[in-house]
């Protein structure tokens, strides 16, 4: 019986020394096998990117040099950014890459290219909204730097996001950015013809489109689902000092995890819609994107409001409306480009 026993015992050591040499292979398989699974699930999980741009509203292609030169300079930004959301880019980064190329663009008035305010200075706002983390960055009335969207991003991870003239100067200085005079010679031209005139604003569209409806904007969807939105702009034109755009506000620019939007156009019908962030809050609320825009700009047409607005849903969908007589927007749905240099005179909403 002793020997029977201690061979049994023997013989269960040696099972359970057997079971403790596998075990940790098998862990490791299972660990294996779930991180695999993980990948393949979030493969899966990748959506289509989505892209829109604007570069401003208004009722005249002819001072940006037509609607092909407008087209291209359109379909160029499109081309550069796209493929940086195929590759991975986040939603935050395209935008942020979408709207400096435009700042760069002396047709839109954003960065290089700006109006002129009353007292010849030129000033520049610009937001950019982070739909995931649902964080408002911006800078209102800053002068001298380039891309005004750069100091709204780097703004993203500050604990003051909104900064205005001042604060961004000092803010231009900490991050040892180049000075820069964004003016042109049509801005200039412009501003001249203006102050002749005494700042009549029927001149202002002698060279240049009418005055308070110029903006650039962004809103991407990337390979993770995320939204992002910004907007970028040289004001109004010839208006009183210190005057706040719409661009540096939820107003014009709003994201959250369900849609982001961009506006352009008369900056106060811009504030007393509170377009961007109703339009969103629409959606979160269970309404489509179409149906957010045509309510939204039905509202805004009942009260002769003057702007546009583009945007993106969380499942890709692609909004453009406007009450203006042109909206300067244009997209990639993964697909295609397309844009709305063309579209209806009048109130419209445009859904790819």
């Amino acid at each position: 019986m002793k020997s029977n026993t201690a061979r049994i015992a023997v013989a269960a050591a040696a099972i359970a020394q057997k079971i403790k040499n596998v075990l940790p292979f098998a862990k490791l398989r299972l660990r294996l096998q779930r991180k695999n699974f993980t990948v393949i699930s979030m493969a899966s999980q990748q959506v289509q990117p989505k892209l829109v741009i604007h570069g401003g509203a208004g009722s005249c292609l002819q001072s940006k040099g037509g609607i092909e030169a407008v087209r291209k300079s359109l379909y160029d930004v499109l081309e550069a950014v796209y493929p940086l959301l195929k590759n991975g880019a986040s939603a935050v980064d395209a935008v942020v890459q979408g709207c400096r190329l435009l700042e760069d663009d002396p047709r839109f008035n954003a960065g290089t290219g700006s109006v002129v305010q009353s007292d010849g200075q030129i000033r520049m706002s610009a937001s950019l909204m982070d739909g995931l983390a649902q964080r408002f960055s911006g800078t209102i009335n800053v002068a001298r730097v380039q891309n005004p969207i750069e100091l709204a991003q780097f703004l993203q991870t500050s604990d003051d996001r909104v900064l205005s003239d001042y604060g961004a100067a000092e803010l231009l200085r900490e991050l040892q950015l180049p000075i820069y005079d964004p003016m042109t010679d049509l801005r200039l031209h412009e501003w001249m013809q203006e102050r002749q005139g005494n700042f009549n604003k029927a001149m202002a569209t002698v060279v240049a489109e009418p005055a308070g409806v110029g903006t650039i904007g962004v809103v991407a969807l990337d390979t993770q689902g995320r939204l992002a939105a910004g907007t970028s702009t040289g004001g109004k034109g010839f208006e009183r000092i210190g005057r706040v755009s719409d661009s540096a506000m939820p107003a014009g620019n709003y994201a959250t995890g369900n849609a982001a939007v961009s506006c352009t156009g008369i900056g106060e019908h811009i504030m007393d819609e509170c377009l961007a962030a109703r339009i969103v809050i629409r959606v979160t609320d269970g309404l489509s994107l179409k149906a957010a825009f045509e309510r939204s700009f039905a509202e805004a047409d009942d009260r002769k409001r003057d702007f546009g607005a583009i945007g993106i849903d969380a499942n890709g969908a692609i909004a453009i409306g406007k009450t203006s007589e042109i909206i300067l927007g244009a997209f990639h749905n993964g697909t295609e480009m397309g844009n709305t240099l063309e579209a209806n005179k009048g109130t419209l909403v445009f859904v790819a």
